[in-house]
């Protein structure tokens, strides 16, 4: 396959994931993981890509979907939640993913309130507070996603055109 084919394909790929940080419904991560196993199969060891650039690119990602996964949690904790109020955001973060977009935010924050209410017996106000405390780590998990993502991106870039 051509150099000028290789170069589309990753860099339609690395485009998708980058969309993919912002966009729920598309594996950003991984799409620019992809990218870089796609250049390096199109164009073999001249591609530029190496063997430790994969293992930057999975560190990467894998410290981001954590950071993702715990981000909601960690922010109704942050704003004086419970650990039922974590549990809850976890598991109306994992409901929630049923309900795109809007789930990704609504579900943590209804399932930290929820928690809050039902077993740790919270009034409403600091139950709402644990609540949207979730939120707000929910987007900062989506903040932190967007620049991993980038990170990868340009960490692909670099070994691709200046150390490979």
């Amino acid at each position: 396959m051509g150099t000028g084919a290789a170069w589309a394909v990753t860099a339609g790929l690395v485009v998708a994931g980058l969309a993919g940080c912002v966009l729920p419904v598309l594996p950003g991560h991984v799409l620019i993981l992809l990218a870089a196993a796609a250049h390096r199969l199109m164009l073999g060891s001249d591609s530029g890509v190496e063997w430790w650039t994969f293992a930057v690119l999975v560190a990467l990602l894998t410290i981001s979907q954590v950071f993702e996964i715990v981000s909601g949690a960690a922010g109704a904790r942050w704003f004086g939640g419970t650990g039922w109020g974590s549990a809850g955001a976890l598991v109306g973060g994992v409901a929630g993913l049923f309900f795109m977009p809007v789930g990704l935010f609504v579900g943590p924050l209804a399932g930290a309130i929820l928690f809050e209410l039902a077993f740790a017996r919270k009034e409403m106000r600091p139950a709402t507070v644990s609540g949207v405390g979730s939120a707000i780590g929910v987007v900062a998990g989506l903040v932190v996603k967007l620049v991993v993502g980038v990170a990868m991106s340009l960490w692909l870039l670099i070994d691709i055109l200046w150390i490979g």
